[in-house]
C-alpha cells in the first residue's frame, strides 16, 4: 500500500448527511483494506456517526457545510477528522449530568480509547474547528473458517 492515502468529501450540514459520511468513510476504508463488516469498521462507523452527528446540530445553522477528512499513513496510522465553520468547541459535559444528547463528546472519547487512539480538537484558519482521531491501523486477519489451520 502507498506511504499516504487520502480522502475527503464535503457535505451539507443536514441530518441526511450524517449517513453519507458514515458511508463515506466505511466505503473508502474498505477500499483501503479494511472490510466493512469487522468490529474495527463498526467502531469507525459509530465515531464518524458522532462526529457528523455534532457538527450537524451543535453549529445551529452557522456552519452550511462540514467536511470529513481521512487519511492513512505508512499502515501505521488513521486520521478522521470532521471540519465545521462554527468556532465553538465542543464542551465536555460533567458524569453525572442526565440529559437525553450531548454524550457524543464521551462516546468518541471512550471509542477511541479503547481503540488505542487519540482525540483533538483544533481550530481552523478560518475560525471554525475540526474534530479528528487518530487510531491505530490494525487490518484483522482472514477468519478461520471450520477444517482450516489457523
Amino acid at each position: 500500500m502507498a506511504d499516504h492515502l487520502e480522502a475527503s468529501v464535503t457535505l451539507p450540514s443536514d441530518p441526511a448527511s450524517v449517513s453519507a459520511a458514515r458511508s463515506y468513510v466505511v466505503g473508502t476504508l474498505a477500499e483501503w483494506g479494511l472490510p466493512s463488516d469487522t468490529e474495527v469498521a463498526d467502531t469507525v462507523r459509530l465515531i464518524v456517526s458522532e462526529l457528523a452527528t455534532n457538527a450537524v446540530q451543535h453549529t445551529f445553522g452557522q456552519s452550511p457545510t462540514f467536511t470529513v477528512d481521512i487519511a492513512l499513513d505508512r499502515d501505521e496510522h488513521l486520521r478522521i477528522g470532521v471540519t465545521d465553520s462554527h468556532p465553538r468547541f465542543p464542551k465536555r459535559l460533567p458524569a453525572a449530568v442526565q440529559q437525553d444528547n450531548g454524550r457524543g463528546m464521551v462516546i468518541i472519547r471512550w471509542l477511541t480509547a479503547e481503540c488505542g487512539g487519540r482525540l483533538r480538537v483544533r481550530p481552523t484558519r478560518e475560525g471554525g474547528k475540526t474534530v479528528s482521531i487518530e487510531l491505530p491501523w490494525t487490518i484483522p486477519a482472514e477468519p478461520v473458517t471450520a477444517g482450516q489451520e489457523p
